[in-house]
């Protein structure tokens, strides 16, 4: 573990830009950061790193059998990771991202990353969020959970992300409060119909609003 995080204000521009690289350097060595999103605070290592994945997980309380998601900086970068993409899905995608939609598609068989136990799926976002991206483009994908504990609530700015995580993490990027404890919608976009298996902050109607033009219907199995 070793040394405490080094924590940045985003508030101040030389700040942000030592904070961004210096998060940057941190997870191409294999290290994880706290970083904001535009739901909740989120901590993050390079998802294709399977020992920093690993210790994430570790940091967390989780096992293998709860696979963090992966968060991009680009659209185009879902057609990377995933294969057998729906039209509906692409759709969805191209309409609510950046933003809170998490869709769960095929991973690219030729991808070499080990996120946990997650038979051949992958879940993948791209947050709403300037100093995410920002980060993101830096890094290319990272596995990214809520900044937390498992079983005690998410992180909401930065202060009780560290309380939670700081032992384990190299740096803090603080953006001050993120907008709220409601969690990006889950869409498991891996069959003909769309399930939605987390309600947050997209609502059905608002899926099956553009699901509708492919003559798709996804349902709530949350």
């Amino acid at each position: 573990m070793g040394a405490m995080a080094t924590r940045f204000d985003m508030s101040i521009e030389e700040e942000r830009e030592e904070g961004i690289a210096a998060a940057g350097r941190a997870v191409q060595r294999g290290r994880l950061v706290i970083m904001p999103t535009d739901t909740v605070y989120g901590i993050a290592a390079d998802a294709f790193n399977s020992d920093a994945v690993a210790a994430l997980l570790s940091a967390k309380g989780r096992g293998r059998q709860m696979p963090p998601p992966v968060l991009v900086s680009a659209k185009t970068t879902l057609e990377a990771l995933a294969s057998g993409i729906p039209d509906w899905a692409r759709a969805l995608v191209e309409e609510l991202w950046p933003g809170p939609l998490t869709v769960v598609v095929h991973q690219q068989t030729s991808l070499q990353w080990d996120l946990g136990d997650t038979k051949g799926t992958v879940a993948v976002r791209m947050p709403d969020h300037e100093i995410a991206l920002e980060l993101l483009s830096r890094t290319g994908p990272m596995a990214v959970s809520s900044a937390n504990r498992t079983g005690i609530p998410a992180a909401l700015n930065a202060d009780d992300a560290e309380n939670m995580l700081g032992e384990r993490v190299r740096v803090i990027l603080d953006a001050g409060p993120t907008s709220g404890p409601v969690p990006s919608t889950i869409v498991d976009c891996t069959t003909d119909e769309g399930r939605v298996l987390r309600q947050g902050v997209i609502n059905l109607d608002r899926l099956n609003e553009i699901a509708a033009a492919y003559d798709a219907l996804i349902r709530d199995e949350s």
